[in-house]
């Protein structure tokens, strides 16, 4: 469906929702109506108006969403909880994790010997560790994008702990809602994602599934410590790749490049300053996250 200014309204039904989002004509997901309680959200602040005029002609008559033309105030319940009496326990804040903090632990693990190290680079082998590395130079680029949000009110956490040796790349906290970032270097890659998977020179990876696994987990573990209600959005992110293209079907997990990052800065209306930073200090407790049940490949 056509809708004015370039944009494109196309509807979607998925896991109990019933939405109609606005997108741009090089897919970029503006703006979303909830059919079921009439409330916009407005992904791209610039493009509010135009995402508001594409809208109009499907809400109903007298919608209070119709004439909406700011981000919903903050509705979060954080005024009425108790904010915790104390910080995280020391060795239990992450908040000094850095990215690809795991990713480094990993490396040291397999730190081969001088000779075993020249001998691989001499038969011109790859190891084990240069995996490591290659994604650890992925999660430090990303996470440098990230911090730069820090500016305008957002907080960053790296590399969170998850049972069964896996973590959460990145999560990202502030007024547009709670993010967790998967973060995959593909260096000069041409990068197709769909509804579920990933495709990258005719290979499929579960990145699409493993980010939705993530963000639940999240999700779970960060409403039960916060006590009150904390959606989670899945972001996959992709470092170096040449090109990215995205089904217009996939709208619950973000796509971005790395460098796109900083285009969440304007992503507002969700959480209060009070909620930002009860969320933050629940999140960088690693006992939150001792009990964050599920499964990810990463």
């Amino acid at each position: 469906m056509s809708g004015s200014h370039g944009l494109t309204v196309s509807p979607w039904k998925r896991f109990g929702h019933d939405r109609l989002y606005v997108n741009s004509r090089a897919g970029e997901k503006i703006a979303w109506l909830d059919r079921t309680t009439g409330r916009i959200t407005v992904l791209v602040e610039e493009q509010r108006e135009a995402a508001l005029d594409a809208l109009a002609p499907h809400l109903a008559e007298g919608s209070p969403a119709r004439t909406a033309t700011a981000p919903p105030a903050p509705a979060d319940p954080v005024p009425r909880v108790r904010p915790p009496a104390v910080g995280p326990r020391p060795g239990d804040d992450l908040a000094g994790n850095r990215p690809g903090e795991a990713l480094l632990a990993k490396l040291a693990e397999l730190r081969p010997s001088f000779w075993r190290y020249l001998l691989t680079k001499l038969l011109g082998r790859t190891s084990e560790a240069d995996s490591w590395r290659k994604g650890l130079r992925g999660e430090q680029k990303a996470g440098a994008e990230l911090e730069r949000l820090t500016a305008r009110g957002w907080r960053v956490l790296h590399s969170i702990p998850l049972p069964r040796e896996v973590d959460i790349d990145h999560l990202l906290i502030g007024p547009g809602g709670v993010f967790s970032f998967n973060t995959k270097h593909h260096s000069g890659a041409r990068v197709w994602v769909g509804d579920d998977s990933v495709k990258i020179a005719d290979r499929s990876y579960p990145y699409v599934r493993n980010s939705r696994a993530e963000a639940r987990r999240a999700s779970a573990a960060l409403t039960r410590a916060c006590g009150f209600p904390v959606e989670v959005s899945p972001v996959l992110a992709f470092v170096d790749a040449r090109k990215v293209v995205v089904v217009p079907s996939l709208h619950d997990v973000r796509v971005v490049r790395h460098r796109e990052i900083a285009t969440m800065r304007s992503l507002a209306g969700v959480w209060s300053a009070t909620g930002v930073e009860s969320i933050y200090a629940a999140a960088r407790d690693r006992r939150t996250w001792n009990r964050a049940r599920g499964g990810s490949d990463g």
